[in-house]
């Protein structure tokens, strides 16, 4: 008995079509009628054919096939927030013309010498092209990496640099947009809850003349003291509900005039917020008004319905996805600044309201 593996010709045959028609129902790149791919599958369903040998492909391309995907937390962190998983849905659909598949991996100054570098890195693995979330103090460390293996990078949400496209969030004007409706609502005892202001993740009051090094907790703390230039701010160690139901504990503890408002960074740490402001026996927005940032969806929230600004993760992420697509394809590949859309929700209101 034969053992020889059926090949596309073997199909093209059983089916009655060309060998290109058969090969563009498995690769999708052509439209094909519903009844052709129908013959095509079940010919290859018979013949045992189970698609083309991606090693085979990769051999005529020269490409892997795999986009890397850069985070610094650890993976499971990363994906319990809810805007880096639209974030990556909408990269999963901008690369899908690539056929490519996505390779998540960690910061490579978060791998260092642990035993987790015996993992695919950026700087072992097989990549046609990296996209880096730059929401990370440790974005310079892997971004020198990727520029040395002369890998097309994007970097969304932080500063690349020139000649590397950028996918970013008017942050700091958004930021503001949240504050000026406080300083309307004639709140002046405001505190800022920031995500972390760099690699160590250190919770804490942010001193006048710390050095923040993530650029997303950096533009948004601009944004708010464009308006409340003397706000104090603590730092978050992450974008959770327990980030912020920590950090509001402090702001509400006992012994201390708590702030008529919270300008929070994540609508996460906003809810967090909320919770903290209720065990301290605070009416929201009565006696403290509350604001996100992201516009997700917050699972237990209700009654509640966040001011905050809304922005579109999916939309970066594929924004991303066709810039690599545009430089793996030899075309230049543009970077773009997205807008967030204010949204006024019943957790903020007058400070005159506070009794």
């Amino acid at each position: 008995m034969s053992t020889r593996r059926a090949t596309i010709a073997d199909v093209a045959r059983e089916a009655g079509v060309s060998g290109s028609t058969a090969s563009v129902v498995f690769s999708g790149k052509t439209p094909v009628s519903d009844a052709t791919r129908r013959r095509v599958l079940d010919a290859a369903a018979l013949l045992g054919y189970t698609g083309p040998d991606p090693r085979a492909a990769s051999l005529r391309s020269g490409r892997s096939g795999i986009v890397g995907v850069v985070f610094e937390e650890h993976l499971g962190t990363a994906f319990q927030d809810p805007v880096k998983i639209l974030m990556m849905d909408g990269l999963t659909d901008g690369v899908a013309p690539l056929g490519a598949g996505l390779l998540l991996l960690r910061d490579q100054a978060a791998v260092g010498d642990t035993p987790a570098a015996l993992a695919p890195t950026l700087t072992t693995a097989p990549l046609d092209a990296a996209v880096l979330i730059g929401c990370s103090g440790l974005l310079r460390e892997s971004l020198a990496v990727v520029k040395a293996r002369g890998i097309p990078v994007v970097v969304i949400e932080g500063d690349a640099g020139e000649g590397v496209p950028q996918i970013r969030l008017d942050n700091a004007v958004a930021q503001r947009q949240a504050a000026l409706h406080l300083r309307g609502l004639g709140h002046t005892d405001v505190v800022v809850l920031t995500l972390p202001i760099d690699k160590r993740r250190t919770r804490g009051w942010i001193a006048p003349d710390a050095e923040i090094t993530v650029d997303v907790t950096r533009d948004r703390l601009e944004g708010a003291r464009d308006v409340y230039p003397e706000a104090p701010a603590y730092a978050a160690a992450g974008s959770s509900i327990d980030e912020g139901l920590a950090a509001g504990r402090i702001l509400f503890s006992r012994g201390t005039t708590p702030p008529t408002a919270v300008i929070a960074q994540s609508d996460l740490l906003a809810a967090g917020v909320i919770r903290a402001a209720e065990e301290a026996g605070l009416r929201v927005p009565q006696d403290v008004s509350v604001t996100g940032f992201d516009g997700i969806v917050v699972d237990g929230l209700a009654p509640y319905l966040l001011t905050t600004l809304v922005q579109e993760p999916a939309d970066k992420g594929r924004a991303a996805g066709r810039a690599i697509a545009a430089m793996l394809e030899g075309r230049p590949a543009a970077s773009m600044l997205f807008t967030c859309v204010f949204r006024a929700g019943n957790t903020t209101a007058e400070a005159s309201a506070r009794r």
